[in-house]
């Protein structure tokens, strides 16, 4: 029998053990190399942090100590009115709703809304018969009346003179005193019967007058020039007389000169005087400015919206504005204490409240405000800053109280 010979066997196991040995080596260096690696990145990484923190660091202090430049202007006192602007509303100087005083039918109607009409021209007339009827039986009978006075003063007259010439018969004892009496008497009635008839001559001619008025009002007269702004009757229109519910008729306005009403703040009241000039505009008229004056103010505020009620007149004889128009009306408000005026790009606020920066000998002094008025693009101090004072504009977020500064 033949057998195969056993060192392959033994050959081919050595050299499995040699490439596992190999690949252990391997793969222990590769693992050395990696570990040396991330020891590289992590010793890396902290050097860089390292830097960054001092360079952050730098410039941190470098900002510390560094001294800003900064614009500053000088501010000045202001002792001149300051100019306000408020909404006002236009009325009519004057204004009337004329009503019927006399019961009847319009018979002519001689004007219409918009008509221009000056002081006692006839607007319209009423027809009324019954009233003019009343009116010539009135004076009918003041005539009778006056006759009858006529007739009472003869008939004194003559009681008179009878009366005398009986007291003289008595006193010769021809005539009885009985007579004497009787006619002296008759003398005394008779002229009280006068003084009646002057009386009813009175009271008629009072109730004349009183008609002749009524008459009067069947004519409708303006009571002042201007415009009719309404128109309530037509020609054959029934009108009453009645005090509580008479008919209204007409409505008018005098437009030659308007008042523009206006709501004065508190804050202004003490500005503000009868006589003082303002101005109007209106947003539809950019080209034209209407003067005017302070007439006269409500004397009062208003409790609800603390504002003082304050007419301006202004004159309109040309026509152009008209009642019910919107305007600005622009005053110019005495101070009663000096103001400061500054930019409103000066003005520091913050948790604190409104202060501004002021420099003095290169350094910040933060001063709190307290302001007269805002108008947008400046403010006025009335406490916090003097003349004279060098006030930084837009100043650094970081400003604090102390800061050196250089300025520019």
């Amino acid at each position: 029998m033949n057998y195969m010979p056993a060192e392959p066997m033994v050959h081919d196991r050595t050299g499995r053990e040699a490439d596992e040995r190999r690949r252990l080596r391997i793969a222990r260096m590769l693992g050395l190399g990696a570990i040396a690696a991330v020891a590289l990145l992590v010793g890396f990484g902290a050097w860089s942090q390292s830097s960054r923190s001092a360079d952050t660091m730098a410039v941190l202090e470098a900002r510390k100590n560094a001294v800003p430049n900064v614009r500053t202007m000088t501010v000045e006192e202001d002792k001149a009115p300051r100019t306000i602007e408020l909404p006002g509303s236009m009325a009519a100087f004057d204004y009337a709703t004329l009503f019927a005083r006399a019961t009847g039918y319009i018979g002519v109607r001689n004007v219409d809304i918009g008509s221009k009409v000056r002081k006692g021209d006839v607007l319209a007339s009423i027809a009324a018969p019954d009233l003019d009827q009343q009116f010539d039986q009135a004076k009918a009978q003041l005539v009778q009346l006056q006759a009858a006075v006529e007739q009472a003063q003869a008939n004194a007259e003559l009681g008179r003179v009878t009366s005398a010439r009986t007291s003289q018969l008595v006193a010769k004892g021809v005539s009885s005193a009985q007579q004497g009496d009787q006619d002296r008497l008759t003398f005394a009635s008779r002229t009280a019967a006068l003084a009646v008839a002057r009386a009813n001559v009175v009271v008629q001619q009072a109730a004349v007058n009183r008609l002749a008025q009524l008459t009067g009002f069947e004519q409708i007269t303006a009571p002042f020039d201007g415009v009719i702004t309404s128109r309530l009757i037509d020609v054959g229109s029934l009108v009453t007389a009645d005090a509580n519910s008479g008919t209204p008729l007409f409505s008018i306005d005098r437009t030659d000169v308007l008042r523009v009403r206006v709501y004065v703040p508190q804050t202004d009241y003490f500005g503000i005087k009868d006589g003082d000039s303002a101005t109007v505009t209106v947003p539809e008229l950019p080209d034209r400015v209407f003067e005017g004056k302070v007439a006269r103010n409500a004397k009062a505020l208003a409790a609800g919206t603390r504002t003082l009620l304050t007419e301006v007149d202004v004159d309109n004889k040309d026509g152009t504005l008209t009642a019910g128009l919107y305007g600005i009306v622009h005053f110019q408000v005495h101070r009663s204490n000096p103001v400061v005026l500054i930019p409103s790009q000066a003005v520091i606020f913050n948790k604190d409240g409104l202060s501004a920066a002021v420099v003095s000998n290169d350094k910040v002094e933060l001063r709190k405000l307290e302001l007269e008025a805002d108008n947008g693009a400046n403010v006025e101090v009335r406490i916090g800053l003097r003349p004279g004072d060098r006030v930084i504009l837009s100043p650094p977020a970081n400003i604090a109280d102390g800061m050196r500064v250089q300025t520019s």
